[in-house]
């Protein structure tokens, strides 16, 4: 865990923001003055950040002058269009500390909030909007994952003869802005619980988005509206096979009829053999949710049992994967 932590302080000072604003190469004493940190300890940071290919390091007769590299000025800054940061700083508040009693989840086989909040496991999602802060700090960090996948798992199948769109567990609506800027005749709906949607109004989505609406409620609990097409989104990694059958079934009833479901997960190869990326989610699954990363085929059971067929799968060649299943 040195490495993130290493771009996490960096990206929570403000580092790469103040070399971004500067225009021009800066010494670890100017940067720790900006900044109001200690000279040593920012020194060790920025050459750990050298090392870790995030800043780049010039030899000056005045020292050493230190700048972002292209990767840091594109994914580390706030200001840039894919930006990274909240998910970072996700990672670095919320995640890491669960991560800290991995073996007893391991053990347990429960995410681990109430050893690292204090909280009850036996609500993920209540534990994870445990104030409106971490709620909003979620919400930004799941828009700027889809700022930089979103288009790949929407274009991976032709949605185009969708127009009426569900987006079940939307957030904060970077996906169903893609959505519409990829495929304009469509109208989406997001999905989600009360305050959720509160939030993504105040916060995200620009009251002159006409083509975007927003239904409140909870869909294990709830019910769910009519659409041509269901999206779920990094939604069923979330929950364990019984609670993906239960909310699969209610969206095959609430589909219209040649409608259809999409899911976005990161797919684990047919062996479990990789990719590492989706192996580390899985782990993360374990800490932090109730459920797991899993297979192509076990996507497909799962959908099936739900009453969907004619399933498609096609994989992105990036972090996430689409599967697609017909009613």
């Amino acid at each position: 865990f040195p490495y993130p932590q290493v771009m996490f302080t960096a990206c929570e000072l403000g580092v790469f923001d103040l070399l971004l604003e500067a225009g021009e190469p800066l010494s670890s004493d100017a940067i720790a003055a900006h900044l109001g940190t200690s000279t040593t300890g920012m020194e060790r940071l920025l050459d750990a950040c050298v090392g870790l290919k995030l800043l780049a390091v010039e030899l000056t007769q005045e020292g050493a002058l230190y700048r972002n590299t292209e990767i840091s000025n594109i994914y580390l800054t706030k200001s840039s269009p894919k930006s990274q940061y909240h998910i970072m700083m996700y990672y670095s508040n919320t995640v890491y500390l669960c991560w800290h009693y991995l073996a007893d989840a391991v053990r347990e086989g429960r995410n681990q909030y109430e050893r690292a909040f204090g909280i009850s496991s036996k609500d993920p999602f209540a534990a994870m909007y445990r104030s409106e802060e971490e709620m909003l700090k979620f919400m930004a960090g799941q828009n700027s994952v889809w700022s930089i996948c979103g288009r790949d798992v929407l274009a991976a199948f032709d949605l185009s003869p969708f127009r009426q769109i569900c987006d079940l567990g939307g957030g904060g609506g970077a996906l169903a802005r893609e959505c519409v800027s990829l495929y304009p005749n469509s109208m989406v709906t997001i999905y989600d619980l009360p305050k959720v949607v509160q939030v993504a109004k105040e916060q995200f989505i620009p009251p002159e988005e006409h083509r975007i609406a927003f239904y409140e409620g909870d869909f294990f609990n709830d019910s769910i509206p009519e659409a041509e097409l269901y999206i779920l989104s990094k939604i069923l990694h979330d929950w364990d096979d019984d609670k993906c059958r239960q909310l699969l079934a209610k969206v095959h009833k609430a589909c219209k009829p040649g409608g259809g479901v999409l899911l976005v997960e990161s797919l684990l190869n047919e062996d479990k053999s990789g990719p590492l990326e989706t192996q580390l989610y899985s782990m993360n699954m374990l800490v932090q949710t109730e459920g797991k990363e899993r297979t192509a085929a076990e996507y497909s059971k799962l959908l099936g049992a739900a009453g969907f067929g004619e399933i498609q799968v096609k994989r992105t060649g990036k972090l996430y994967d689409a599967v697609l299943g017909r009613k």
